[in-house]
């Protein structure tokens, strides 16, 4: 399970995050859904330890990222917005030497990546050096990476970020079974269609701030909107004119 309490971030006079609170239970896909620049990889950042928030707290599992370091590694996988691969290594490669350090043996780590190559389509092209990839082979090759060691809770910053078709369905349909493992996934988008097809619970995240949360039909019958496309819509317009008059 992945908690976050109040977090807040500022990058000089912007203030990215404010007061974002988010809970993301196991056996359950939750969506950060927001426009671009909305806050939400910044958001990420801070629950999966990559930067502090100025205030609030995170748990993982109930462990806190920046204390329990080692731990929280552990039972964490993320996928950050950057994919990152080591254009040298082979995607097999990339996959094993992430799980040698995270300190898996031999005989695991190959049953492990092997399975991972199969779920996620990768048999034609994992023993081909990374460069020169296809946008949807990298991301294939950085979920497994992040994935290798089998952790409890999934962090994913827009997963299916310039995908074609198939491999969207790819990665929706593994993060489907990882869901039926009882595994707790977090994963931010601005993609409607993938937040419906996939999703359990959804926070609209505007401007920094969480301005609605629930499952789609609540988030639709809160709205009284018939999509979750005009029901976001309708909730950054509401949170918009909030503001304003709060600064009024």
């Amino acid at each position: 399970m992945i908690h976050a309490q109040q977090l807040s971030k500022s990058f000089g006079q912007v203030q990215a995050v404010r007061n974002v609170s988010l809970e993301a239970p196991d056996g359950q896909i939750t969506a950060l859904l927001g426009a671009n620049g909305a806050g939400k990889t910044t958001s990420l950042r801070m629950i999966y330890g990559l930067i502090r928030p100025e205030s609030g707290q995170v748990r993982i599992d109930g462990q806190n990222p920046h204390e329990n370091r080692e731990l929280v590694l552990n039972r964490l996988g993320a996928l950050p917005d950057a994919r990152g691969l080591y254009k040298n290594l082979t995607a097999r490669e990339n996959i094993e030497y992430f799980g040698r350090l995270h300190g898996m043996d031999e005989e695991t780590l190959q049953q492990r990546t092997d399975l991972l190559i199969e779920q996620l389509g990768m048999q034609k092209f994992a023993n081909r050096r990374t460069d020169g990839f296809s946008q949807g082979q990298r991301v294939k090759v950085a979920l497994a990476r992040a994935l290798v060691h089998d952790p409890q809770n999934i962090i994913l910053d827009e997963p299916t970020n310039g995908l074609d078709v198939l491999a969207t369905r790819g990665v929706r349909e593994f993060l489907r079974q990882e869901k039926a493992r009882g595994k707790c996934v977090l994963f931010s988008s601005h993609v409607m269609q993938e937040v419906s097809a996939i999703c359990d619970r959804i926070l609209v995240i505007h401007n920094g701030v969480v301005c609605a949360e629930g499952s789609e039909q609540e988030l639709l019958a809160a709205t009284g909107q018939a999509t979750l496309e005009d029901a976001f819509v309708s909730l950054i317009t509401d949170d918009e004119q909030t503001t304003s008059e709060v600064s009024a």
